[in-house]
């Protein structure tokens, strides 16, 4: 049995502590690995190598930084099938959706550490009294990024861009559940030793790192509970936190539009990667006139979403990740249909070893209920059916979570009112558009912090400014 290790300063190492967790392939439940629990001594090592890396790396031109960073993301590349079967292995995500990720993921974090070549680490301000100022953007030190399991790889690269090209250093603890592909993708790293590290482990790992003094920027993405810890953690410390956490998404579809192929869209939305995403379609708010044809249609979509172990040809939709998930989307399907929703859809759960669960589609539901108010993390598609598209935009934006939200409809009047649902990101005609541009920060219990483009960037550094007089003092 494999058991994994840290990366420390460039060099793989046994915990401090002897507790092993296992890995368990969610779609045969075989253990494939074990994990070290975590411990302070192992985070203390890992953050120590970085704060020594640091001042190394930050003395790189910038060009060099990128150089390598992008060098990286190349090798990356080359073994994207690699990374996705590793992926599919930890936490049952279907190989070919796997690699569509992991391709999008290394495209990003090329075009996030190349932002660092036009990003304004020094300017000079001119004053009409012959004075300046010069601003300077310094890079925070050691930094740490701590990522969930349903997103591996991505998450981890969707970090490291702008904390890495500004000249930090980072630690990086993914999830216990899904170690493998984080594994790897550092064996993978062609990076001086300590400017990137991996430490292992639970919540044994993940609070001593959040709260670490050395540790001068936490990159969170995870629970709300979590989130809400972190940043009292790094608030007591004045460091800075970036919070990426729940969503309960929704999606408001108007009447003009054609029903068939929305419904497919929002099929795509809500059951890809299993619904194990924190921007997942939950929540569906669809035009009284065009209900019936858009459910049927979001019917017949979820049948086409086999499930199955995502190494087999053919499957669309692998396991949940563990039976605590699939405990919670059958807990919520069960609240839904005690309180009156119905159960659209046919399918069941196939017999035998696996977390599966079937893309679930349901209707007659309203705020009362578990799968409208809670994130639910699962193949399920709740449909609302609204008189009028200003009511679903309304509905749209009576929620505690701000993550992102969708939007579809060819009235230019609601396409520009889709910008009044309190999210960091809205989608219109399109989910998951956008381009390396794009900055956002998450609203209510979503999360903290702006981040993308030039706010990760700004949250990657800290600025500060000398004056220059015209003249010396005489």
């Amino acid at each position: 049995m494999n058991t994994l290790q840290h990366l420390t300063g460039g060099v793989w190492e046994d915990s401090f502590e002897d507790t092993l967790l296992d890995v368990v392939d969610p779609a045969t439940e075989e253990v494939v690995a074990r994990v070290p629990g975590g411990c302070r001594a192992d985070v203390d090592r890992a953050v120590a190598a970085a704060v020594r890396a640091q001042p190394a790396w930050a003395a790189l031109p910038v060009t060099e930084r990128v150089a390598r960073i992008s060098a990286w993301a190349d090798a990356i590349a080359a073994h994207a099938d690699e990374l996705a079967g590793l992926e599919c292995r930890e936490m049952g995500k279907p190989v070919g959706v796997g690699r569509m990720f992991i391709d999008g993921a290394v495209a990003g974090l090329k075009a996030s550490a190349a932002q660092a070549l036009s990003y304004a680490f020094e300017e000079t301000v001119s004053h009409p009294d012959g004075s300046a100022t010069r601003i300077v953007r310094h890079p925070l030190g050691a930094t740490a990024v701590i990522t969930p399991w349903n997103f591996p790889v991505a998450m981890v690269l969707g970090a490291l861009g702008p904390l890495l090209a500004a000249g930090n250093t980072v630690v990086v603890k993914p999830s216990e559940r899904s170690p493998l592909s984080a594994v790897r993708l550092f064996e993978l790293l062609d990076l001086p030793p300590g400017v990137v590290n991996l430490v292992l482990g639970d919540a044994r790992a993940g609070a001593p790192l959040a709260e670490h003094a050395d540790i001068q920027l936490v990159h969170f993405t995870g629970s709300v509970a979590a989130g809400k810890k972190v940043g009292a953690e790094t608030g007591a410390l004045l460091h800075r936190a970036v919070l990426e956490l729940g969503g309960k998404d929704p999606v408001v579809v108007d009447a003009d539009v054609d029903p068939v192929a929305t419904a497919t869209a929002v099929a795509f939305g809500a059951f890809i990667n299993t619904g194990q995403i924190c921007t997942s379609m939950e929540r569906i708010y669809v035009h009284q006139d065009i209900a019936d044809e858009f459910v049927e249609a979001l019917v017949e979509a979820a049948g086409t979403y086999t499930i199955g172990d995502g190494r087999d040809a053919g499957v669309m939709m692998g396991p949940l990740v563990d039976e605590r998930q699939r405990d919670t989307v059958r807990r919520h399907v069960a609240d839904a249909v005690e309180r009156g929703a119905t159960v659209r859809t046919e399918g069941v759960e196939p017999a035998g070893k696996g977390f599966f669960y079937p893309a679930t589609v349901l209707t007659g539901v309203d705020e009362s209920m578990l799968v409208m108010t809670e994130e639910t993390f699962g193949p399920l598609a709740p449909v609302v059916v609204v008189p009028s598209f200003e009511e679903g935009l309304e509905r749209a934006a009576r929620s505690r979570f701000g993550l992102a939200a969708t939007v579809y409809t060819r009235d230019p009047g609601h396409v520009a009112a889709a910008a009044r649902i309190p999210a960091g990101v809205v989608w219109v005609n399109q989910w998951q558009g956008g381009g390396p541009e794009r900055l956002y920060e998450p609203a209510g219990d979503s999360g903290l912090g702006a981040t993308g483009a030039s706010a990760a960037y700004d949250a990657a550094t800290r600025p500060s400014c000398v004056h220059i007089a015209a003249e010396p003092a005489s």
